[in-house]
């Protein structure tokens, strides 16, 4: 059995209750950027380590903008993650992606304002490359074990990051779909950003609960509406995650594990020695 969770779970703390998850530990973890959003779940499931944290805490306290995502990622690198699937709530901009479907996005279109995007500041600069924002290995890797358990999956399309809370008005739904986005939430920005400057691969598993606002034919979405499709789609997501890491490929095919080869700018000697501290986990290979 592997011994490091290098596989982790991102999403709601119902994930932790699946089948076959044996040797649980609990992890409560403090980074330099602060604490996770709870404490992060480990045990073995197959012949595998996973790791899982629930995004908004323990009992879903957190709001989109309060999440600690840089704290959420950086927990998760300290355990030895190299691989992040985030389980995700989302409203369809478009007809074919129905309620209850799941959707592997290949974009992220990032209308966020209040959150914390980077680790990197306070002296040591890093422009990340996210010109493809999803690892597409990792991606394809979830896709084939969604489509494993015969629900209804899509692969590709844009998902566009919301600050909220609130949910969109008509006039904001009608724009982003004229502007070509499929999907709407309000987590994956920065986590996708976070994760690649982490060196992690990163992908969604993305589940459609409703048509937002914009469907004059449905419902608007509510909390209602949400909850009751998440609550029927737990049992896909728990299987697919049981695919994943059966057939999990071990080696990483993607250059996510050197992201920040050619990211780094700022001249090593003139690092603040408690930002290099700070930021060691991210940037010792580089700066040894």
């Amino acid at each position: 059995m592997d011994s490091l969770p290098t596989l982790a779970i991102i999403g709601g703390s119902g994930l932790y209750s699946m089948p076959g998850l044996q040797d649980v530990s609990e992890h409560d973890l403090t980074t330099p950027f602060g604490r996770p959003s709870a404490p992060i779940i480990t045990g073995s499931l197959g012949n595998k380590q996973v790791a899982f944290l629930a995004r908004h805490g323990i009992g879903h306290h957190i709001s989109p903008t309060e999440v600690n995502y840089c704290a959420n990622i950086y927990a998760l690198k300290s355990l030895g993650v190299e691989r992040v699937v985030s389980i995700s709530a989302c409203g369809s901009l478009r007809e074919d992606y129905v309620p209850g479907d799941l959707v592997i996005p290949d974009q992220i279109f990032d209308l966020t304002r209040n959150r914390r995007r980077s680790f990197f500041g306070d002296g040591l600069v890093a422009h990340i490359g996210v010109a493809d924002p999803f690892c597409p290995d990792l991606s394809s890797q979830v896709f084939e074990a969604v489509k494993a358990t015969r629900a209804s999956v899509h692969r590709g399309g844009t998902f566009l990051t919301l600050e909220g809370p609130r949910f969109s008005t008509k006039a904001e739904s009608n724009v982003y779909r004229s502007w070509g986005m499929s999907l709407i939430g309000m987590t994956t920005s920065p986590e996708a950003f976070l994760a690649r400057e982490a060196e992690l691969c990163y992908t969604v598993m993305a589940h459609v609960t409703d048509y937002d606002v914009w469907h004059l034919e449905q419902a608007p979405v509510s909390v209602e509406a949400v909850i009751t499709v998440l609550n029927h789609n737990t049992q896909i997501a728990q299987q697919s995650i049981a695919n994943l890491v059966q057939h999990l490929i071990p080696e990483r095919q993607c250059d996510c594990g050197s992201a920040l080869a050619n990211a780094l700018i700022t001249q090593p000697e003139r690092i603040p020695p408690e930002t290099r501290r700070k930021l060691d986990l991210l940037v010792r290979k580089y700066l040894q």
